[in-house]
């Protein structure tokens, strides 16, 4: 993977410098790491699209009224093509014959039109620009060029769509849509994953069935939002309902390799599960953990929650540099009916959470900020500004 450093003068260099010392000396990232569009943009084009990022649910792209598991949710007129946006790339995924996903620059090869608006999908055997009508195969290969037909020298094999790096991982789909596939710009997904495949792998998620899903829009950056996620300094005084089930200074944080930080914590003895009475009513997953839930974070955007009895994310997608879409996802196992106990449990949470993070936001716009420094809990936080630094500075974040 190739970064392409941030403009020095993006950020001030000696606060940076601090965000980057070991653990017990270091300090924030600077208060433009947050409020920034330049440092927002950079993020967009060398995180996001630069990076594997997760767009979502396989099955869920392919056919939006799946229950996301697997194929026998796909009904017959499953979409055949589906845009996402990555980071500041237009994507155009596609299933040719049925098969395995391909992603593609979303970029029409005569003048650069959208084939299809973010969000979209369509349900044909070819890719139609709106603009001229050049069309293309599932697999990106040109069929037409209207009025090219007779251009001595026009060669249809040369104007093909330009083929990205997709990857299916326990149901997700990940894109590294900056550079084109194959090439050696392009990160090796199992580095990229790393140790974080070990933790996933047990609760093997792609076998489970969507429960519930909320969608939220928080109005603080996206770094923020994962910040919160990996520290449980704040539960006792946010999250009372948190510290009934799970005492907020239990488990342990890893260091592991792998793009990805994260941890574990305990539930209470007498607690089943993340619910508000701690019990459960659902299926307990067969060779996990019983007594522990682990939070773990693959950069830029997906954190994965992973329960005694179900599993939930967030996908984050910045809107702004202090806007960021949330997309929380519960999986369960099949016969689970009502999956309520802990989607109440978790978007209480998550609402407390969004608030924090907005104040947060909004005291790294003052111009009384200055870095602070990380609490001695605080060494998930720590990882996750370090991973993020030092991509600053031109280094991926598996390094």
């Amino acid at each position: 993977m190739t970064l392409a450093p941030l403009d020095p003068a993006a950020l001030d260099a000696a606060e940076l410098a601090r965000a980057l010392q070991p653990f017990g000396r270091s300090r924030m990232l600077p208060a433009a790491a947050y409020t920034s569009a330049a440092v927002f943009a950079w993020e967009g084009r060398q995180l996001f699209a630069g990076g594997w990022t997760c767009v979502g649910r396989e099955a869920e792209l392919r056919d939006p009224g799946s229950a996301g598991n697997g194929a026998r949710h796909v009904k017959a007129a499953a979409s055949t093509q589906r845009a996402v946006t990555v980071g500041d790339v237009p994507v155009l995924l596609t299933w040719p014959s049925g098969g395995s996903v391909l992603a593609l620059a979303n970029t029409c090869r005569h003048r650069g039109h959208e084939l299809l608006k973010d969000g979209e999908a369509a349900d044909r055997r070819a890719v139609a620009c709106p603009y001229h009508a050049w069309s293309y195969e599932l697999n990106g290969s040109l069929i037409c060029a209207p009025g090219f037909r007779d251009v001595e020298g026009f060669q249809p094999v040369e104007h093909g769509l330009v083929e990205l790096t997709a990857r299916v991982w326990h149901g997700w789909v990940f894109v590294c849509a900056g550079v084109r596939k194959n090439s050696p710009d392009a990160p090796a997904f199992e580095t990229y994953v790393g140790e974080l495949a070990r933790l996933v792998e047990p609760y093997a998620p792609e076998r489970l069935t969507l429960g519930a899903r909320h969608t939220y829009e928080v109005a603080a950056n996206w770094k923020v939002v994962g910040e919160n996620y990996h520290e449980c300094y704040h539960c006792p005084l946010i999250h009372p309902e948190l510290c009934r089930v799970s005492p907020p200074d239990s488990g342990e944080n890893y260091d592991l390799p792998g793009a990805w930080v994260g941890g574990s914590m305990d539930l209470r003895e007498d607690a089943a599960t993340m619910s508000m009475s701690g019990a459960s009513e659902g299926v307990p997953l067969e060779g996990v953990d019983l007594h522990r839930v682990y939070y773990l974070a693959l950069l830029p955007n997906l954190l994965l929650s992973l329960h005694p009895d179900y599993v939930m994310t967030h996908r984050l997608v910045p809107l702004a540099p202090d806007r960021t879409w949330v997309e929380c996802s519960w999986y369960f196992a099949e016969a689970v009916v009502d999956p309520s106990y802990a989607v109440e449990f978790w978007d209480l949470t998550n609402r407390q959470d969004w608030a924090a993070c907005e104040s947060v936001q909004r005291g790294l716009s003052s111009p009384h900020f200055a870095p602070g420094p990380f609490a001695p809990t605080e060494d998930a936080v720590h990882q996750w500004v370090g991973m993020i630094g030092r991509a600053y500075r031109g280094i991926p974040p598996y390094a």
